[in-house]
């Protein structure tokens, strides 16, 4: 079952999972071989990587809130590190599931910047092309340096333009104002934001996904993480898989000195730990 589960495209998966009642039970609840293994980690495991990615980022929505604090870095990756069509067709299925749109949903759970970046964060449609406006981008970089450099944290923070250009821009120009920011300013867009996270977070994933998502692996694969860090371990192994593993493993073997297999060799164990393995081989090989 491991080797179907690890080969299957994302399409095929889903079929799988409907054509397996012997397994799986209301989608969520595995049963029979699955649900006598030891680890409740694996069976998870296996619950995402056959769910449909919109159902599946419709529900992590919904988890983002459900935790004590909020997960907001969880509800920046949704919105931020899936293509407008993915996202647009998560928010469809949570509709569906909840009868209630993300973005009311998102409203009134969070108060003042926070409402004001989060929802406009899973409400955009971004343009998804290669087009770019050069005279914008110097424009756009140098209204970022001025809000960030101001020694008033509230300032960014109650700045219009910096909100207008994180949540409406394309990736594509987004990523071009990082690095003009790092010509002209030596120093790393997301680094000069670092004592403000949710903004630090929204720059990562929609400029430096690898970057980003290399942090979430290392710190769930520290000592003694908490249980969300350790289901941030499955998330992204699953999520990425097909989309940029091969990137994310990079990033990791290049910033933290021991390859992304080894460490989740040393982390997990059992079925999950050759499943995760075996993920992270099959996205590396694409």
């Amino acid at each position: 079952m491991l080797e179907i589960l690890v080969k299957c495209n994302p399409a095929d998966l889903t079929t799988f999972m409907k054509n397996s009642p012997y397994i799986f039970l209301d989608d969520e609840i595995p049963r029979n071989q699955i649900s006598a293994l030891p680890s409740i980690y694996f069976c998870r495991a296996v619950i995402q990587r056959t769910m449909h990615p919109w159902e599946r980022d419709a529900l992590l929505v919904r988890k983002s809130f459900q935790e004590k604090p909020p997960l907001y870095n969880l509800l920046i990756e949704l919105a931020c590190t899936r293509t407008s069509d993915e996202f647009l067709g998560a928010r469809k299925a949570f509709q569906c599931l909840y009868s209630e749109s993300v973005e009311e949903f998102v409203a009134v759970k969070v108060q003042g910047f926070q409402r004001r970046l989060l929802v406009a964060l899973v409400s955009t449609y971004r343009y998804e092309g290669m087009r770019i406006d050069e005279a914008a981008i110097k424009l756009e970089c140098q209204k970022l340096a001025r809000a960030i450099k101001t020694d008033h944290r509230n300032e960014i923070e109650n700045d219009d333009e910096v909100l207008r250009i994180l949540t409406t821009r394309s990736k594509h120009h987004l990523k071009t104002i990082h690095k003009c920011y790092k010509e002209d300013y030596d120093s790393n867009l997301e680094e000069d934001l670092d004592d403000i996270q949710i903004l630090r977070d929204t720059v990562n994933c929609l400029c430096a996904p690898p970057i980003y998502f290399s942090k979430i692996l290392d710190t769930a694969m520290s000592i003694c993480p908490a249980v969300q860090e350790m289901e941030a371990l499955t998330r992204v192994i699953v999520t990425r898989t097909d989309v940029d593993m091969k990137d994310i493993a990079a990033e990791f073997d290049r910033k933290y000195g021991a390859t992304l297999i080894e460490r989740i060799e040393a982390a997990a164990l059992g079925n999950y730990r050759d499943f995760l393995v075996a993920l992270v081989k099959r996205g590396m090989a694409n």
